[in-house]
């Protein structure tokens, strides 16, 4: 995978002149698992960056165009040649406005108080960034909550944050080298409290002769002078450099009265086991656990403290232990937390997909609560099976029941209501992927909602009925499947995509799922009264024989009857006969040898209605049509498969004599079909898919 990082226009790159950002970087990426991957860009005349990959934009100002746009218009072009997985942004919300096209995975690190800087003061420019930005890290839960004021949903727009600390080395510390040094490090003005800091430190060193005050920093804009005999006060020095002289200090003071998104200077002092005194402001109190905080901010309270340390060395010491010892907060450490975000967006890992995370699923199918358990045994409870025995975290709704539950004057198709629930479900649950199953009554427009919600958000649609040219109800189920097709990121059909006279984009052949807890019948083991079971129905959620309703499968079935007497022949849903369901289906299944799995119109590559699968994994010597090359991954040995009526008829009268042939076959379909196109298998090929449309699978139906 590879990784653009883009820094803010004249950030240096180089450890002469290095910022927080630039340290933050350089460390991060040296510590990173994709760091020969990573590149860095930036603008500098500085002629040593940190790292090799570093790439310089020369930019010139352009008085007819802006700085910022100029920059990333550069940056755009020579990103195209990288083409990068990942484009990080640091600490420039307004960088994000010029890169909204770039169809790639955006981060963005905050540094800073986002209500300060330009494209994330107001709540408008912050929605805009939650819209356009994958993921939004901030380096203190300071400046998270700070990110979120005014915004609605902000518990749970947060999901799509993280807050990332700031990092520094991990050092070995001889505590007895420790000098009687206190110091401070920054910017040398009031908003540090530099001010505060000078005048109660020579109030120190005018009390405790043997102690000195080291001050590193500068500030041309604003003029604060101390001086004293024991005060040293010197320019700012390399990182590397200041770290070796942390070491050897026994107090840091970092009193700023602005409120600091983080503070790298405490944590820095805190790793080289400092006794640590800060300000309560902003982010400062994050960056240690053990800090000493100031209840108010002036000379008196800075005095206190330092004088409370110094006069009792068994204090000072514990001190210095407790900041050393719970430190954490090492480049390695870090760099792995932001590595693992990085792998949530990478969909080029050669990794076990499902050992990453639990993911969270919105399925949305017909799970007909209505029914009474009439068609309990149906396809959506058994990839919902599925999707539950791969360990996945599951929300159901079952549409059509909210439909036909919450009409009302105002709603007088229920719909208004389901969409409604869906985006309420959405908001509280925040999956990962929504799964749509014949959910025709969910939104194209609810749909984008979420997708506004959740940029990450994969949305998959499973479709069991016949699509074929020449099958029942071709163009109203098209019009279905396709109906939301632009938000769709994977489509799985029970018929091969490729035979279709139509394209449907990033399509997947699935079996009818079998399931351990529906199939539990071994007919092959029995003496069954009947020799073929067939059954069909005029419609599942009628549940009923219609009047003048027949198809050709009645005819078929009829002339195959006649065809063949002395067989025992054990038909529902036809000849004035009831269709059956649930319970009663199970036990008058379980009274016939064989099965015949015939669907409604012409045979197309692959498809079959879920009778296949209530036929093979039930254990019955099950006869399927060769026309639908199901023998691409059945052989005569599983299953029977027959060219046409007069075959079909030869061979059930064959193995209604050579049982134990028959049995033998019907015993290693059920076998083969309960272990390789079980629902949990295929809905793990489903989300797979709908996350890895690439990655190369090794499925059954897929060789």
């Amino acid at each position: 995978m590879k990784i653009s990082i883009l820094l803010p226009y004249k950030e240096n790159f180089s450890s002469s002149s290095a910022g927080a950002v630039s340290l933050f970087v350089n460390d991060i990426v040296k510590n990173s698992k994709y760091k020969n991957s990573t590149y860095v860009f930036g603008s500098t005349k500085h002629k040593k960056p940190f790292l090799k990959n570093y790439i310089n934009i020369d930019h010139h100002k352009n008085l007819f165009q802006s700085t910022s746009k100029n920059y990333i218009s550069k940056f755009i072009n020579i990103e195209k040649k990288i083409n990068s997985n990942i484009i990080e942004i640091h600490n420039r919300p307004n960088y994000v406005y010029y890169l909204k096209n770039l169809k790639k995975k955006k981060f963005l690190y905050f540094h800073n108080d986002p209500l300060t800087m330009k494209g994330s003061k107001t709540i408008n420019d912050r929605i805009f960034l939650i819209n356009h930005i994958d993921k939004i890290l901030f380096n203190s839960k300071w400046s998270q909550n700070r990110f979120f004021i005014g915004l609605k949903n902000s518990d749970q727009l947060k999901k799509k944050t993280f807050v990332c600390y700031q990092s520094t080395s991990a050092k070995k510390i001889n505590f007895n080298a420790k000098k009687k040094i206190i110091s401070f490090v920054g910017k040398l003005n009031s908003a540090k409290g530099y001010d505060l800091f000078g005048k109660a430190v020579i109030q120190i060193l005018n009390k405790h002769h043997d102690w000195k005050a080291v001050v590193y920093g500068d500030e041309p804009r604003e003029k604060i002078n101390f001086y004293h005999r024991n005060l040293e006060i010197n320019n700012y020095i390399e990182n590397d450099k200041l770290l070796k002289f942390l070491e050897r200090v026994s107090i840091s003071v970092i009193c700023s009265r602005w409120d600091e998104p983080f503070g790298r200077t405490s944590l820095e002092a805190a790793s080289c086991g400092n006794a640590v005194i800060i300000s309560s402001k902003g982010g400062l109190p994050e960056t240690s656990s053990s800090a000493i905080v100031l209840k108010e901010l002036s000379i008196k309270s800075i005095f206190n403290s330092l004088d409370r340390l110094i006069s009792n060395n068994k204090l000072l010491a514990h001190y210095q232990k407790e900041n050393y010892k719970n430190f954490f907060l090492t480049h390695s450490y870090v760099s792995k937390l932001i590595d693992k975000i990085r792998d949530q967006f990478n969909t080029v890992l050669k990794i076990n997909f499902f050992n990453t995370k639990i993911l969270k699923i919105m399925h949305i199918t017909n799970f007909n609560e209505r029914f009474n358990g009439r068609l309990h045994y149906n396809t959506g409870k058994r990839i919902n099976n599925g999707l539950i025995r791969n360990n996945f975290n599951v929300l159901n709704i079952s549409d059509r029941d909210l439909v036909h539950s919450n009409k009302s004057i105002k709603d007088l198709k229920g719909e208004k209501n389901l969409n409604k629930k869906i985006i309420e479900n959405f908001l509280n649950f925040n999956p990962d992927v929504v799964i749509l199953g014949h959910a025709d009554k969910v939104a194209l427009s609810t749909l984008v909602q979420l997708k506004d919600y959740n940029k990450n958000l994969k949305i998959s649609q499973w479709f069991l009925d016949p699509l074929s040219e020449k099958g029942p109800d071709h163009l109203n189920n098209k019009r279905r499947i396709l109906d939301k097709i632009d938000l769709i990121d994977a489509t799985f059909l029970t018929t091969e995509p490729n035979s279709l006279s139509f394209k449907i984009p990033n399509a997947y052949y699935i079996p009818n799922p079998s399931d351990e807890s529906f199939e539990i019948l071994n007919n092959y083991n029995q003496n069954c009264s009947y020799d073929v079971f067939f059954a069909m129905s005029h419609g599942v959620h009628r549940g009923v024989l219609r009047k003048k309703k027949t198809d050709d499968r009645e005819f078929f079935i009829n002339k195959l009857i006649k065809m063949n007497q002395n067989l025992k022949f054990d038909v529902y849903g036809m000849n004035g006969i009831q269709p059956i369901w649930a319970n009663e289906f199970i036990q008058k299944i379980s009274n016939s040898y064989m099965g015949i799995n015939l669907s409604r119109g012409e045979p197309i590559k692959f498809y079959s209605s879920d009778r296949i699968v209530q036929l093979i994994g039930n254990g019955l010597l099950t006869f399927i049509d060769k026309k639908t090359q199901l023998n691409k991954f059945f052989t005569n040995k599983e299953i029977i498969f027959y060219n046409n009526i007069s075959d079909l008829s030869e061979k059930l009268n064959k193995y209604s004599v050579d049982k134990v042939s028959g049995k033998k076959i019907a015993k290693a379909g059920k076998q083969k079909y309960m272990k390789c196109l079980n629902s949990t298998i295929v809905s793990k090929f489903i989300v797979e898919k709908t996350f890895l449309p690439n990655n190369k699978s090794k499925y059954l139906w897929e060789k």
